[in-house]
This record gives C-alpha cells, structure tokens and sequence, in this order.
C-alpha cells in the first residue's frame, strides 16, 4: 500500500527549487503607456491606408466604367452644321415624290422656327485677320495650337481652385475653344452636379474625337462663327455679326482694339459687352490686350495704342442672317393648327431626349437647328381646314355669322396613331400656339365611349357575342343614397325613351345606342375594370378617381370629360388588331448634327385581341348602315365606315368617331360656355363629320376593311337566330350574320321559339 501510494505522489509536480545563486529572477517590465499609444496608432494608421487604398480601388473601378459609359467615344461632333443655318425646319413627306426623279425631293419644308431676334452672318476662316484669331485664341485658349482638344494643366487647375481657392478665388475656366465649340454645337450645356459631371465627360472625349477629325483652322473657325456675342437686348452669333452690329464693319475691317474688344467680351457677353457697358468692356479689352502682348502676338508699341484707342460703337441692327436652306428665310405667318400640336410634341420630346424643362427645349428649338419629321398629310390638312370655315358644313340655313358661335374641332390619324390633319376651330388662324378644342378641350364624350369602355372589354372577356340578347331594363344602383333604377335610354331626338323591357342582341343595342347594355355590362365588369382599361390601355389621361363609377363609364359622364384627340386615338384599336399606339404629330427629330434624338418606334399595347378587334368592327358598321343606326347621317359612297355617335345627357356636346379602311377621325361641336345645341340650327353630327371628312374619306386608297384588315383564323363567319341570339338551326327563319369568336361560339337553336 506504501508502495502504490509512493508511485502517485512521484507524479506530482515537485516544487521549483530555490536557485543555487540565491538571486531572484527578474519580474518583465510592463510596457509603458506612450509605447502601446504609439503601437495602437500604428496599427490604427495601417488599417487606414488598407482602407483607403481598397476604397480608392473600388472607387477608381466605378469610376472608370462610369467615365466609359459617358465618354461617347463611338460618336464625333461634325463641324460641318455649324456653317448651316440655326434655323430648326419642320418637313412632311411629300406626296408627289418620285423616287426617280433625281430633282424630286422626298420632304418639303413645312414650317421653320426661327429666333427673329437672333443676327448670324458666316465667315470663311481665310478672311478673318489674324489679329482677331489671335485676340480669342489667347483670351479664351493660350494653348489651342498645343493641346489635343483638352487643356488638362488648366482643367485639373480649375478643379482645384473649386475647392482651395489658390487663384485669390477667381474663377478659372478649363474649356478649351475646341470643348466650348461642341458645347455651342450640341446644346449639352448640363449644369446639375451629376448631369454636369457627365455632360464635361462627354465633352472632353468628344473633344479628342474632333481634333483627331478636324484641323486646328476648322475648330478655330467654327467656334469664331458660333460664339455668343450678344447685348442685352440682341441676340449675335459670331464674330462677322458682331463687327456688323457694334462697330458697323465687316470682321475684315477690324483693328486691334476693336478685336481685343469682341474677344474680351466672351466670358459675359450681355454684362461686358461695348454697346451695353463701355467701362466694363475696356478692362476686358485690356485684359485680351495683356494676354497677346504676353504671348508674343502684338509689340509694345501696338497694345499701348490700342489700349489708348477710343472705340466707337455704332450698334447697327440692319444686317440680317444669312439664309442657308431654301425658303427658310420667308414669312411663315401663323402656326397651322397642326404645327401647334408638332411644337408642343418636339419641345417635350427634346426636353426628355436631353433632360431639360420643357421652356429650355423651347429655347433650344429656336436656336438650335433641329430637323422635325413631321407626320401631317399637307392636301388632308389643307382640306380640312378649308372645310371647317364653311359655315354651310354645320349649320341648316343661312345664319349671320355673329348668331353662329358654335366651337367645332376635327382630328384624323392613320391605325399607327400618326396624326394627319387637326383642325382646333371653325375660325381662321392668326396667331400661333392658341386654344385647341382638338388637344386642350375636355368635354363629355357621351356615347362615344360604349365601344370603348364597355363592348370591346366585355366582348373580350367573352361577356358577349355579337348576337346575345340582353333585355332592355335598367340596373339598380344606388344614388344619393337611395337604390335607384339606372340608366334611362335617349332618344336621338332630345326627348327620353323609355325601357322596352325586350330582348335586344347586343349588335342592335351597340346600332341604337341604347343605355341599359353598356350599365349591365359595366356591373359585370365592375367599374373599376372599365375604368383602369380606359386608362391603363387606351391612354385617356383625363380621368380622374371620381370616373370609377357607373355614371362615368357607362354614359360618358366624366368628371373632366375627354380630349378629341385621345378619344379618338382610342378607337385605332378597331381598325388595326386592337392595338393602340402612341398619338404622335412628330416620327423623327434630328439635331443640328443629324444625330437622331428622337424617333417613333413601332412599340404598342395590345389593348383587345384581334378577333376581338375584328367582331367589333363588324358590329360597328351597323350603327352606320341600318336605318335605325345613330351614325347613319355620315354613311358614305364608296367607302366602309364605322363610327358611334356621342351625345351628353344635357345636349351640349355632340360626337362623332369613325374608322375607315386607312384612317381613325373625329369631330365635335359645342359652345364655348356649354349649353344645349339647337339641332334645328345644326346638322346631325354624322352628316357634319361626312361634310367635313367625307370625299377625303371616299377616295382614299381602300375602299373595305377586306383589303386592310383581314379576318383572323380565331373568328368565324356564322348565321344566328334572331330570335334567340343563338347559331341558327334548321328550323331557324328569322336569320341574320354575325362575327364570332371561336373560343365563344353560342350554341345551336333548337328552332322552337
């Protein structure tokens, strides 16, 4: 036992002995507190730099495809423009264009858009003197002659001046003439924080791009042809227009201080120029002065004399602009109507191409040399507006002119929703951008809007088919609180009709305009359904929240009620395989570089199916062909037609829209301040449409909707039982034809009725 107890205590670590020295073991110093701080600091300072260097590479990363994705180093700036005029054209197609023909032109000159107050003269290079070359060059760009397009040393000093002013806070600017001549050029003048960023980017590549394309005399001369040199009051372009104006010379004639006194005035033109500030311009001029002197270009005994120089200043406004294209020059007169609706599309579409406010675009369109394709058929347009002034094309008799102050509008467009003619009143035009009753007037489409917001979305959604009975009755809705049986049937007369309580198929009721099945299907659909399609797929932007009820969709009673020109632009959908596309009064937009900025795509929303398109066109032609159709006043000669008529529940607007083979149009009347329309006074609104629209109509290139809109495989040709609604049977002798879609085929009458 002794034994075992000896082996577990040898295990046992034996305690440490004493040192045959004697002498203690020195305890570790802790380490100081100024040494941790410092080692800390250092730890601290590397993770730092860690830190910055993987921040600045991912920084540096980002930017470099930012910088890629701005450069636009594919596209140059062609100099070539800018001895063209600033004058921005609108063209349309010319229809008597021969491809053949080599002095045929494919586009004719529509309208142009000019700034009046704006003086531009051309000059070559060659003759202007050396002395006013070498005044901008060395005030605007000392080293033109050296650099590639872009002065890094003075960009890279303008950069840091923003932020530590070592210039005593005098602004320092890093355009070079090259990078100021695209600027002017382009119109990409960005002065946003990120857009600006983008826009010096896109500058500075273009730069390089130019210079590698263009002589230093052709930059050089571009830029001396479109430099503002404008007063307060006058706009002028370029240094020949500005010899013109303040010193009543050609640019040839100048002398030095008169070249030291255009070049000084560049940094604030309408602040430092002679005519407006004399004291103001005679520093600048010192200052150009100073800058040639200092670079060689002039001898002492030169800048002495012309800083001594009295200058006389004449301002002469009897020059004009150079005009470059043909009749571009010429007294345009008024904006057409249709010209109105163009400017007002290009001005959003250049805002939304180059991000500026629609007035910016506006400016820029004045001045900027923009080419318009525009969309209008010049012989329609010009018939229509001679048809609108007839007074006879409204009215039953003679009326004096003073007695006939009813409002009328008419628009017609192609199924790609490309505007050919608008007329926006019975009036003559004698100012330009003026009340349209086309595309600024909200009025009650009245029943125009069935075949739009309750027919072709039930017809879709196999609520129906062209032959299904619906009883004339009305629902039960509750207004003002109470349930209430809606809505009463009107007469084309003025008067009420009253419910038949029969049954009705739905081409019929779609043919008399009838209430009661549009409001039974809007319960159906809901409303809402109606209203969000209204919206969503056909573009009426007029609606407002307060629409998503029955009154709104059913009959047409909108709070703000619609523009002519969405209504109608909402029934492309029946002509063309129910899509819908965009209104447009422009297809192309150049600028003055010929860079495409805007051009229409063949992009649409398939609102309704095309048999459903196609069952509603078919149905459609009866409320044109049968002789209790509301639309049958406007039935034409040689030519298919369908339409629907529109009236307000109070007779105080009257609608008509109908569908061609080739072209969707519309025409409203009404009074300024609504109130009810005297129809003895005035003609049925179908026969006002075919007064207006029908020999275009009649001899317009097709003449059925067989040669343009071919029945589609989905939908098919049958007889129905008008006594059922049902396909006829063999016992059926009271028969009709009718369009069918084959995934909604009614079932055979069994003949016993």
């Amino acid at each position: 036992m002794d034994d075992v107890k000896s082996t577990r205590g040898a295990d046992k670590t034996p305690e440490r002995p004493l040192r045959a020295s004697g002498k203690k073991k020195k305890k570790k110093k802790p380490t100081s507190l100024p040494v941790k701080i410092i080692k800390g600091f250092g730890i601290f300072m590397l993770s730092l730099f860690l830190i910055i260097v993987i921040t600045g590479s991912i920084f540096a990363t980002v930017m470099t495809i930012y910088v890629l994705n701005f450069a636009d180093t594919t596209t140059t700036v062609s100099l070539d423009k800018t001895e063209t005029s600033n004058i921005s054209r609108f063209l349309y197609e010319n229809p008597n264009y021969d491809e053949e023909d080599p002095d045929s032109n494919e586009y004719e000159l529509y309208y142009a858009i000019r700034n009046t107050n704006r003086h531009v003269a051309w000059v070559d290079i060659e003759n202007i003197p050396q002395t006013v070359q070498d005044a901008f060059v060395y005030t605007e760009d000392e080293r033109f002659y050296s650099h590639d397009g872009v002065d890094f040393k003075r960009t890279f000093a303008a950069f840091v001046n923003v932020f530590i002013p070592i210039y005593g806070g005098r602004q320092i600017g890093g355009s070079t003439i090259t990078q100021q001549t695209i600027k002017l050029i382009t119109g990409d003048d960005s002065r946003d924080s990120i857009k600006g960023m983008e826009r010096k980017i896109r500058e500075i590549f273009r730069s390089i791009n130019v210079e590698k394309t263009y002589t230093k005399e052709d930059i050089l001369q571009s830029y001396l042809n479109i430099v503002p040199m404008n007063t307060q009051k006058y706009d002028i372009v370029g240094v020949q227009a500005a010899a013109n104006f303040y010193f009543g010379k050609d640019v040839s004639e100048l002398d030095l201080a008169e070249a030291a006194s255009l070049a000084g005035m560049t940094n604030m033109p309408g602040l430092n120029n002679p005519y407006d500030n004399p004291k103001g311009n005679k520093e600048r001029r010192i200052y150009c002065l100073d800058h040639m002197l200092s670079n060689g270009a002039i001898s002492e005994d030169e800048y002495k004399q012309a800083v001594n120089e009295e200058i006389v200043v004449t301002g002469d406004i009897s020059f004009s602009s150079a005009a470059v294209y043909d009749d571009e020059d010429r007294d345009f007169g008024p904006t057409s109507w249709f010209m109105d609706a163009a400017l007002n599309e290009t001005e959003q579409r250049i805002a939304e191409a180059v991000g500026i406010t629609t007035e910016e675009a506006s400016e820029r369109l004045r001045d900027g040399g923009f080419t318009v394709y525009t969309t209008v058929d010049i012989n329609m347009q010009e018939k229509v507006q001679d048809k609108m002034l007839d007074a006879s094309n409204f009215t039953t008799y003679y009326m004096d002119p003073e007695d006939d102050t009813l409002w009328s509008g008419f628009i017609a467009m192609d199924y790609y929703g490309n505007v050919k003619a608008v007329v926006g009143s019975r009036n003559e035009k004698t100012e330009s951008r003026i009340y349209s009753t086309v595309t600024d007037a909200t009025r009650s489409p009245g029943s125009c809007i069935k075949p739009i917001a309750s027919y072709a979305p039930a017809l879709d959604q196999d609520l129906m088919t062209c032959s299904t009975l619906f009883n004339d009755r009305p629902i039960e809705i509750e207004i003002d609180g109470s349930k209430q049986q809606w809505p009463v049937n009107y007469s084309e007369y003025g008067d009420d009709g009253n419910w038949s309580y029969k049954d009705i198929t739905t081409t019929e009721m779609l043919q008399r305009s009838l209430n009661t099945l549009p409001a039974q299907l809007i319960d159906k659909m809901t409303p809402a359904y109606s209203y969000s399609f209204l919206k969503d797929k056909l573009d009426i932007s007029t609606l407002e929240e307060a629409d998503a009820t029955y009154a709104p969709v059913t009959v047409g009673g909108l709070t703000n009620g619609t523009k002519l020109e969405e209504l109608v632009g909402a029934y492309m959908i029946f002509g063309n395989g129910g899509k819908k596309y965009d209104v447009s009064y422009v297809s192309k937009i150049e600028d003055i570089d010929g860079n495409v900025i805007y051009e229409k795509t063949d992009g649409y929303k398939q609102a309704i199916s095309e048999s459903t398109s196609y069952v509603m066109n078919r149905m459609m032609q009866h409320v044109i062909t049968e002789q209790d159709g509301t639309g049958r006043y406007a039935k034409l000669s040689n030519t298919d037609l369908i339409g629907k008529t529109g009236t307000s529940s109070d007779w105080n607007d009257l609608t008509f829209v109908g569908c061609t083979p080739d072209y969707v149009s519309g025409v409203w009347i009404g009074y300024e301040n609504p109130e009810r329309i005297p129809t003895n006074d005035y003609q049925n609104i179908g026969a006002i449409w075919k007064n207006i629209f029908g020999d275009i109509a009649d001899s317009e290139p097709h003449k059925s909707f067989d040669q343009t809109f071919e029945m589609p495989e989905s939908v098919e040709k049958l007889k129905y039982c008008k006594s059922t609604g049902l396909l006829a049977g063999a016992g059926c002798s009271n028969t009709a034809e009718g369009y069918y879609k084959k995934s909604n085929e009614p079932e055979f009458c069994s003949g016993y009725h």
